[in-house]
């Protein structure tokens, strides 16, 4: 089971042209990229925008349907981790760096910078950049991890067949992804997978970069981030060699314990009513409009289309890059729950998680923002140290904040090591040592070459690109699944 396939041979070739490609021709690499992203996203906007929110309408049909019984695994399995677990490991594997990346900075933008609905610096858009916060990060990113992983974990668990992206597809194509075009299949997902976390280690290793320049000086560049990536590297190819009950469940976990006293303490020294206040009115008026954002394509002049494109379509691209990855660690941490509990804790936790993560420190910035600092005059990776200045205990807080940056880097890069081992090796549940080395290796690599060949522009590129034709694949995961469901339930 073990046995490494022709997927690993052939993903891994493709990854280290791309990254010669990108040594060798570093300026016509990142023309050509930002070229195809600005097709992509002009083109494919409105169908990223209507397969988000079918997916959301399919998570919560899943959930209440009479599937909702139907278990992930045999009938007489129980969950394999604890619920807390659980939570901190797909919430470690799903969001991480980005939230610490984005947290004050994101809200910040949108109030400050042409918020896609109103006028910039009001306290219209001070609010609107608050909710559309929620929606990047909340329900819709979830369902489309939840439909994902629940694939994956319903054909593993409860068919038997192989923990592969390909095996889900059975149902529709039958003994046929056994053959070529699973590998094809295969291949795809594991090449979305390592660009999709290089994503995340590149704005990492910005951050951390950032940070440790504002407490200490250090040089800001791509030999510091180079430096960087490479002791991460080492720290999360020593947690992979230790399994996934070890490593990464405990990482997971002290993910969550650093995340949940860096949010108090900026609830506690920050605009604490504000933030209350804020966080009760803005977490309704996402509700109130999830419909109008769900379905905004911006299809005219003055519609603000620049900042469609670099907002809600570049992370809509960006989470469908990761889903091979989490949707596959979801899934083998999920073994034993059913469909209802699986999509309830997958849908709503995380999003409620994110939302008031959005809304202390998006409001806390935009207080500072009020008060006479202005944060927006700071690249967006020193947003969050900026704002801790203005707060007591600010040292202590960014010292935190670089902390969960980097085991959040750890955790993320662990988990993907993981996941493209299992791809590589018809599915196995533990992946042999030297192949998560591999890949460990390899998406770092990838991590440092859109570095090197233009920093997170690259990185922004290259993601939208790699998502369009794994979304396809996405779509008929679905119809598999719905083949496979109605079989479970006559």
């Amino acid at each position: 089971m073990k046995k490494i396939s022709k997927v690993f041979f052939i993903t891994l070739f493709l990854v280290v042209i791309a990254v010669a490609l990108g040594v060798a021709f570093p300026e016509k690499f990142e023309t050509i990229t930002g070229n195809i992203k600005s097709f992509v996203a002009t083109s494919f906007g409105w169908y990223y925008m209507l397969l988000l929110s079918a997916l959301v309408i399919l998570a919560i049909f899943f959930a209440v349907s009479p599937y909702g019984r139907i278990r992930l695994g045999k009938d007489h399995e129980r969950p394999d981790f604890s619920t807390a677990s659980w939570v901190a490991m797909l919430f470690s594997a799903g969001m991480g760096i980005g939230l610490v990346f984005y947290g004050a900075a994101e809200p910040l933008f949108h109030y400050m910078s042409n918020a896609p609905l109103a006028e910039e610096g009001s306290n219209k858009a001070f609010k609107q950049g608050l909710s559309y916060a929620y929606f990047h990060w909340g329900l819709h990113v979830w369902a489309m991890y939840g439909v994902t992983a629940l694939s994956l974990a319903f054909f593993q668990f409860r068919k038997d067949e192989p923990g592969l992206i390909s095996s889900t597809l059975k149902p529709l194509f039958g003994d046929k992804m056994n053959g070529p075009l699973g590998v094809l299949i295969d291949v795809l997902a594991v090449f979305a997978t390592v660009f999709g976390v290089a994503t995340s280690l590149g704005f990492g290793a910005v951050q951390i970069n950032g940070g440790l320049s504002h407490l200490f000086g250090f040089d800001v560049g791509f030999t510091s981030q180079f430096i960087i990536i490479s002791i991460v590297t080492i720290l999360f190819l020593i947690s992979a060699w230790s399994g996934l009950s070890k490593g990464i469940k405990y990482l997971s976990n002290a993910n969550m314990v650093l995340a949940v006293i860096l949010l108090i303490v900026v609830l506690v020294v920050g605009p604490t009513l504000l933030i209350l206040n804020m966080f009760t009115e803005t977490f309704g008026l996402y509700f109130q409009h999830i419909i109008q954002m769900s379905f905004r394509t911006a299809p005219l002049e003055g519609d603000n289309r620049g900042w469609l494109d670099s907002w809600t379509i570049f992370y809509w691209a960006w989470w469908i890059s990761w889903a091979p990855f989490v949707g596959m660690f979801i899934a083998r941490i999920s073994r034993g729950r059913t469909i209802r509990q699986f999509i309830t804790g997958v849908l709503i936790l995380p999003t409620l998680i994110v939302s008031i993560w959005f809304a202390a420190f998006g409001t806390t910035a935009g207080n500072v923002q009020n008060s006479g600092v202005d944060l927006t005059q700071y690249a967006t990776e020193l947003v969050l140290f900026n704002m801790f200045d203005q707060l007591p205990l600010s040292i202590v807080l960014s010292i935190v904040a670089i902390l969960l940056i980097g085991s959040f880097f750890i955790t993320s890069a662990d988990s993907a090591t993981f996941v493209l081992g299992m791809q590589s090796t018809n599915g196995s549940l533990e992946p042999p040592n030297t192949v998560k080395v591999v890949w460990g290796i390899a998406q770092s690599a990838v991590a440092l070459i859109l570095l090197y060949v233009g920093g997170l522009a690259a990185i922004q590129n290259t993601i939208i690109i790699a998502a369009l034709p794994f979304s396809f694949v996405m779509i008929l995961m679905v119809i598999a699944l719905f083949r496979a469901l109605n079989k479970e339930i006559r």
